[in-house]
This record gives C-alpha cells, structure tokens and sequence, in this order.
C-alpha cells in the first residue's frame, strides 16, 4: 500500500497503522480462509496472481500454493513489509515472490496476470477508483480484479465500554486526517463502477473475535497499538487524543479481552470484478 506520496502518482493518504509488531501480527493473521474465502472458486492451479499491498504476506503465499505452478507476486509500497514477506516466503519455502513498488504504477505489462488481488488496502490510499484502475490495467481480458473492506463503522461489540466507542471515533478522525476512507467497505462497489469494471459482483463476511484466545490477541494488539504505533503518533500529532485518552482506550482494551462475554465484530464487503471491454 502506499506509505508515502509520489510525484507521478495520485495518492496523497499516509497509511494510518504503519508497521509497528502489534500491526504486523494482525496482518500476519491474515489468511484465505478468514480474508479472501470469497476469492476460492476463482484460485484455479495455473493461474497467475498480483497481490497488492501484500504487507507480511500470509495471505500470498497461500496464494502461491493453490495457484502453482502459476505465479504470484506480492507488491506493497512499505519497504519492512516486503522484508517481512520474503521472510516468511523463505521459512515456508514458498515460491511467491515480492517487490517494492507503488499501487498506482504497478511495475508490469498490460494483461500480466490473471488475477488481481487487493485486502485493505484501498481504505488507505488517496484516490482508491485510479487504483483498482491500475489493477484492471495488468489483468488479463477476462480476468478476475478482486478486493476486501472493512467498514469501520458498522464494527461493534459487548460488553458496551465506553472506551471502546472512544477509539472508534478516534479511530476515524486519524484515518480520514491521514486521506483514506476508513468506512471503504460500503464505498467498494461504486469505487469498482467508477473504476469501469465489469460484471461487478459484491459480497460480504465478518471478522468475528470471541473465544478466549482470540480476545486475548486482538485486544492485546489493539492496546499496543493505540500506544506505540503510527497511529498512537498521528492521533497525538493531529491533536486527535492526548496521552491519558490514548491510555485510557488501552486500559479498555484489555478490560475487553478479559470479560468473558466479549465479542467484536468487523464487517467486510467483497467485490470480483473484471476489466473493461473495449
């Protein structure tokens, strides 16, 4: 995804999470089966695969799996999210590859791949229709352009803390203070036709955060989170939160992951989609 702006290139959003450890195990989490189920009917063996803003590329490299002998290729614009990728290919043996590179110049010919894939990505950059347009470019005719977003704002949870609906209104101020759209989801249907893609096809699924262990991850990466990560630093920069109200929604992060009764929700809208004819 596109960490910083580029002269040649559209986007003028800063990604809101950046790549603290609390970021990367969230993104490491990140599979198939929880992140791109609605992609299955389309991972046919054989076919070639662009993964924009890969990050630590969990994701790709079981893309590489399903998809061999055909290629696949993570790209992301963060630099420690690629190292993390070519890692993580390298302790799995993984035939994915990865490159550094901008979404909105993607570094390949017209029609190089067959699928495009893109996971919360376009909630972050500035001008989210000129990249799907961008991905329509290197699929093949015919080919499947696929992407995965989260809306924020239908995100909830028990029991109700207060400090929980605190940083979901924070939460939103920094991402739209950094240019993205942090309610993409609702939004990625109209992006895909203003993009001119064809045979636009939506669905949606939902993060569902509930047992114990899982509590105890999530809540435990957002407590981190608010703290010690970009966005801990852009909320205290755009005078979004102080250190107490940063503190406090860290406190109330963990009294979530404790409660027994905790649950979250995070609903996500899904598009397939193929490039324009003609």
């Amino acid at each position: 995804m596109a960490e910083t702006p580029d002269s040649a290139s559209p986007d003028t959003a800063k990604y809101t999470h950046g790549h603290h450890a609390s970021v990367l195990a969230v993104h490491r989490w990140r599979t198939i089966a929880n992140s791109a189920a609605y992609l299955k009917p389309h991972l046919i063996a054989g076919r070639s695969l662009l993964d924009v803003g890969c990050g630590p590329g969990t994701i790709t490299t079981e893309f590489a799996e399903r998809l061999a002998p055909g290629r696949v290729i993570g790209l992301d614009a963060a630099v420690d999210a690629i190292t993390a990728a070519e890692a993580h290919a390298a302790e799995l043996g993984s035939a994915a590859t990865f490159v550094h590179g901008d979404a909105f110049a993607l570094p390949f010919d017209d029609g190089a791949f067959d699928i495009t894939h893109t996971h919360q990505t376009l909630q972050h950059v500035g001008d989210p229709v000129a990249m799907l347009r961008e991905m329509a470019r290197v699929t093949v005719p015919g080919g499947t352009i696929a992407a995965r977003e989260v809306d924020y704002a239908v995100t909830s949870w028990f029991p109700l803390l207060p400090g929980l609906a605190q940083w979901l209104d924070l939460y939103q101020r920094v991402h739209r203070g950094n240019g993205g759209e942090p309610n993409a989801g609702r939004h990625l249907k109209a992006w895909a036709r203003a993009a001119g893609l064809d045979a636009v096809e939506t669905t949606a699924t939902v993060w569902l955060f509930s047992d114990e262990v899982d509590r105890a991850w999530w809540g435990g990466a957002w407590a981190e989170h608010v703290l010690h990560s970009s966005f801990a630093r852009d909320a205290l920069d755009g005078g979004h939160a102080t250190h107490a109200e940063l503190q406090q929604i860290s406190q109330a992060w963990r009294v979530w992951a404790q409660h027994d009764d905790a649950m979250l929700t995070m609903t996500h809208v899904e598009v397939t989609a193929t490039p324009a004819v003609g």
